[in-house]
């Protein structure tokens, strides 16, 4: 009993600790007494804890942002201030997320010197060693916010585990709690010993024919390949889903049945009696590949933007201008919510890298990142 409330009480003054720093921001605004009429800076300062709180809005610390630039003018000691405070890191409660929120609305804050900033978030969620890092620099050298919310300019340079929030409330995203357990059974190899080794249709041999060079069909009850409910493992050689005459995931289709013990190929994922050491790509439940369509999100029929073509991974983002924004989210869904292994991790990293690098962003981009990732 005495041991599970000294555990509460050191949370809580961890929660209390952090919610402290919103006191330096305070003080920053405070501080600008000289500017705006008399007793100005004092009410705008008092008014910056309560928009740092776990329940408030993430858009509210930047609608006060742009209010004390409006009050007190665009002096550079009111600009560092209100920077100050559109960098500032938002409480949240950790008994109830993990996970911070950050504004998605694009018009905030409005003033020029503030947009490109990042919020720093709590050390505690993962990935805020980049986006810590980014927030320092923002501050400094604002990222590129050119009809992007905080919450896109977050994403576009590499950090996303948050829940992105409306001025209206209404929230996107969030889903940073793992893999979720969904998987069904998708792939690792071990599938109970019966060499349920492929992916999404790369179906295994027989296993009975002793060497039966990954002929893609299972046609033996025991070999189905099919490694429970996985929808998006792919093979990277072809562009179909039907093992490709054998070539699964280019191992050349040599299924080798090894007298009738179903070793079969299945894509990589060599089964061997459910002892998998393969690094096939399994994107697990989640279709990895993007579009690049027009009329996206309700937009005009002739503005083209970029989206992710997994219903689930569309739900968390809008559409884009900017094909980083889609790709980024794309590989943080296959770790958040898609159970995919490591092997489509990697390949969607790189494929992510390579796309920034390419730098284009029209139709080609789109089809440069699904045959990257093999389809």
């Amino acid at each position: 009993m005495y041991s599970k409330l000294s555990v509460i009480a050191a949370l809580v003054a961890l929660v209390e600790a952090r919610f402290g720093q919103e006191g330096l921001v305070q003080s920053k605004i405070s501080a600008l007494s000289n500017f705006g009429n008399p007793g100005q800076a004092a009410t705008l300062a008092g008014a910056s804890p309560g928009v740092l709180l776990a329940g408030a809005n993430a858009c509210a610390k930047l609608e006060l942002a742009d209010q004390i630039v409006s009050e007190l003018g665009n002096d550079p000691e009111v600009i560092a201030a209100a920077a100050a405070l559109v960098a500032a890191e938002k409480n949240f409660n950790p008994f109830v997320t993990s996970i911070p929120t950050i504004c998605s609305d694009p018009n905030l804050p409005a003033t020029p010197e503030l947009r490109g900033i990042v919020p720093l978030v709590d050390p505690a969620v993962v990935g805020s060693d980049i986006e810590n890092a980014n927030s320092a620099t923002s501050l400094t050298n604002p990222f590129n916010a050119d009809g992007l919310s905080q919450a896109d300019v977050a994403i576009a340079n590499g950090f996303s585990n948050f829940t992105a929030q409306a001025s209206d409330g209404s929230t996107t995203g969030g889903n940073a709690g793992g893999n979720n357990g969904n998987n069904n059974g998708n792939n690792n190899g071990n599938n109970n010993g019966n060499n349920n080794g492929n992916n999404d249709g790369n179906n295994g041999n027989n296993g009975n024919n002793g060497n039966n060079n990954g002929n893609g069909n299972a046609n033996n009850g025991n070999n189905n390949g099919n490694g429970g409910t996985t929808r998006c493992g792919r093979n990277r050689n072809n562009k179909n889903r039907n093992g490709n005459n054998g070539n699964n995931n280019g191992n050349n289709g040599n299924g080798n049945a090894n007298n009738g013990n179903n070793n079969g190929n299945n894509g990589g994922n060599g089964g061997n009696g459910g002892n998998n050491n393969s690094t096939a790509t399994d994107f697990g439940s989640c279709d990895p590949t993007m579009k690049f369509e027009g009329g996206l999100g309700g937009r005009p029929a002739d503005e083209f933007t970029f989206q992710s073509n997994d219903p689930q991974i569309a739900a968390n983002q809008q559409e884009a201008l900017n094909p980083n924004i889609i790709t980024n989210r794309i590989c943080d869904e296959l770790t958040n919510i898609c159970g995919a292994n490591d092997a489509a991790k990697a390949v969607c990293r790189d494929a992510q890298a390579q796309i920034q690098a390419l730098g284009t962003r029209d139709a080609t981009t789109a089809e440069t990142w699904n045959r990257l990732l093999g389809f």
